[in-house]
This record gives C-alpha cells, sequence and structure tokens, in this order.
C-alpha cells in the first residue's frame, strides 16, 4: 500500500489489539459526531437482549477467525489484512 491511508493503515496494524480497538471506536465516532440520545436506550435494550440470548445458549456464536474469512470473501480479497 503507498496511499496515505494504506501507510497509516499499516502504522495502526503494529498497535496492540487494545489500541487497535481504541482507535477503531475513535474513527468510528468521528463519522457520526452527534450522538443521537433517542437512540441509545434501544442500543442499550438490544444488547442486553443478546447477552441474555448469549448466555442462554440461544445463539450460535461464530470465531472471529470465521467472520474475517467470510468478509475476505465477501469484499474479493480487497480488504487488507
Amino acid at each position: 500500500m503507498s496511499t496515505p491511508v494504506g501507510d497509516l493503515f499499516e502504522r495502526a496494524s503494529t498497535l496492540d489489539e487494545q489500541d487497535r480497538a481504541t482507535l477503531a471506536g475513535l474513527l468510528l465516532e468521528s463519522l457520526e459526531p452527534e450522538v443521537d440520545e433517542d437512540i441509545e436506550p434501544a442500543w442499550l435494550t438490544e444488547i442486553e437482549r443478546r447477552l441474555r440470548e448469549r448466555d442462554a445458549g440461544e445463539v450460535d456464536l461464530v470465531p472471529w477467525e470465521a467472520v474475517k474469512r467470510k468478509l475476505r470473501e465477501n469484499l474479493g480479497g480487497r480488504h487488507p489484512g
């Protein structure tokens, strides 16, 4: 990768997992700077529902490696990493 974005990705890839997660969160937040206060309670309700389903064994969990592989397949290998 020789683009500025590619260079940033290469540098960010060297960060530890926690720092990469923090960076990803900050980047996502920068795309939607305004928080819709009406949405927050709905998200909390949805998160709690999903956690209950997971804890009760009602859903099939997919390993992260399988998710990444599927994403790469869907993108036709266009995404780095």
